[in-house]
């Protein structure tokens, strides 16, 4: 009988490019889920140096890592400032929902 090995699967590693980056976290934002969100923001925290990130947004990297974590609630104003420090912007779009109701 044969073993099968296996690893925990960490998004972070996967995360090198701007282009996968904006990826991901735009599958975790249209999700829905504001911890799926955040952990996504925690994941490429991670990957671009979540001390770095910690210091351009003007935060403590506990505190980031606790709010970050699937777990965690950040509030709005700690995303957009993690979301600035990585570089990135945020973008909205009409849903055809939306559309239809004008």
């Amino acid at each position: 009988m044969t073993r099968t090995t296996t690893t925990i699967w960490d998004p972070a590693s996967h995360l090198s490019t701007a282009e996968d980056i904006a990826a991901y976290l735009e599958a975790a934002l249209q999700e829905g889920d504001p911890h799926i969100v955040a952990a996504a923001l925690g994941d490429i925290a991670r990957a671009k140096g979540m001390s770095q990130i910690a210091r351009d947004a003007g935060l403590g990297r506990e505190s980031l890592y606790k709010s970050l974590s699937s777990s965690g609630n950040p509030e709005l104003a700690t995303v957009l400032r993690v979301i600035s420090a990585l570089g990135l912007q945020l973008h909205v779009s009409a849903t055809d929902k939306a559309k239809m109701a004008v």
